[in-house]
């Protein structure tokens, strides 16, 4: 059956037109597409990799930037439809559209040269090159400008030595998006961002192995040997930690919105339970403590939905600011843990077969609510943001 949406407080009319043809044509895609496979492959630890031709079709890949480079050219608030949507799906799934596009797209667009964005930009909205973003390392995941991979400037170009963890299309990518030191380790200032091809003399990209989270979804360490790349490799704007956190609040503003997707889909399923399981010769929706379970879960989902909406709209005015993005982030993420904990709840020992939702969808949130910024991170953030004062040290 079609997913017809979680929309208690009418957020449908805040849309416009476009936004919702968005949406679902997206929406249809993945009931089609993602949701009969995800999870096999989510048993199976791995990614669906054929979907990435069609979604480069439906223009998905770094949709909030120009038509005149090959994408969509979709406003803000469109493209947290198409996040949710995903997410909807599996967070997996959503991850390899986002950094494709916020973290691999979004920095040679704001950081790279012309000649960088016609080379790059349209192949990886075609999906004829897939990225990925090699900021965090074994050592330095919350503290960025900690980083030691360095780049050592050379007569015709740069040597990057160093090794990135946690690394989204790590395996699969064709082109990476490497941030390196190219003053003092003591410097956050000398990061710079690279454009490295993955087949160049010294890269190598390791799956990660013994996930129990994000399972359909290639994450890989790489490794950078001596890998020499020319001069047009480095992305000649971009320049200290503030380049690489930029990117970040582009990946989180998706992911505020894909929370709410795999919140809706957790809820949709606990419905759709509690109405046809009965125990007690009555279907369990209705014992108050699952109506109360229920009532919960679409407060918070309503909650969230409106809290995107406006973020959207702050965005696409251009006022959108990194704390607003935490803010979103940190609240939707914890949110959909939550909506997806109680779902497996309800569902009792069915919630943690591979035929449900729930369960994946717990698992996967997980790693959300620790990676693009963790949840204790952000509530650093927002308190500075409070206070004036910094409680990082």
């Amino acid at each position: 059956m079609p997913f017809q949406g979680v929309d208690f407080y009418d957020t449908e009319s805040l849309f416009a037109e476009d936004e919702r043809a968005v949406r679902d044509t997206v929406r249809r895609w993945v009931d089609e597409a993602v949701i009969p496979i995800i999870g096999d492959h989510y048993v199976q630890g791995t990614f669906p990799l054929h979907l990435a031709p069609k979604m480069a079709e439906l223009g998905l890949f770094g949709a909030n930037l120009p038509e005149e480079y090959g994408c969509a050219g979709l406003n803000n608030v469109a493209y947290g439809l198409i996040m949710q949507e995903l997410e909807r799906g599996d967070s997996g799934v959503r991850s390899f559209a986002s950094v494709q596009g916020a973290l691999v797209m979004y920095p040679i667009y704001a950081f790279g040269s012309e000649e960088q964005k016609q080379r790059w930009l349209p192949r990886l909205a075609g999906g004829e090159a897939i990225g990925c973003f090699g900021l965090t390392e074994p050592d330095f995941g919350s503290n960025p400008g900690g980083m030691i991979t360095t780049a050592r400037e050379t007569a015709d170009g740069w040597v990057l030595n160093g090794a990135k963890m946690w690394i989204t299309n790590g395996s699969t990518a064709q082109v990476a998006i490497i941030w390196a030191k190219t003053g003092a380790l003591d410097d956050p200032q000398s990061i710079r961002g690279f454009i490295v091809p993955t087949d160049t003399k010294g890269f190598s990209a390791k799956d990660q192995k013994g996930k129990l989270s994000l399972r359909a979804s290639d994450t890989s360490e790489l490794v950078l040997q001596d890998v020499k790349v020319g001069r047009d490799a480095l992305l000649p704007k971009s320049g200290g930690v503030k380049s690489p956190l930029m990117c970040l609040t582009q990946a989180r503003y998706g992911i505020a919105w894909g929370a709410v997707g795999a919140a809706m889909a957790c809820f949709a399923e606990a419905v759709s339970y509690a109405k046809t399981r009965v125990i007690f010769d009555r279907p369990i929706g209705g014992f108050q403590i699952q109506q109360a379970r229920l009532a919960d879960m679409l407060t918070e989902i309503t909650k969230a939905q409106l809290l995107c909406v406006q973020l959207g709209r702050l965005k696409d005015r251009g006022s959108a600011t990194p704390e607003q993005v935490s803010l979103a982030k940190r609240n939707n993420v914890d949110m959909a843990t939550e909506v997806a904990r109680e779902t497996r709840r309800l569902l009792g020992a069915n919630g943690i077969l591979a035929e449900y939702q729930a369960m994946r969808h717990l698992a996967n949130l997980e790693s959300v609510y620790t990676y693009e910024g963790t949840h204790d991170i952000h509530t650093l953030v927002l308190g500075q943001a409070i206070t004036g004062l910094d409680a990082f040290r």
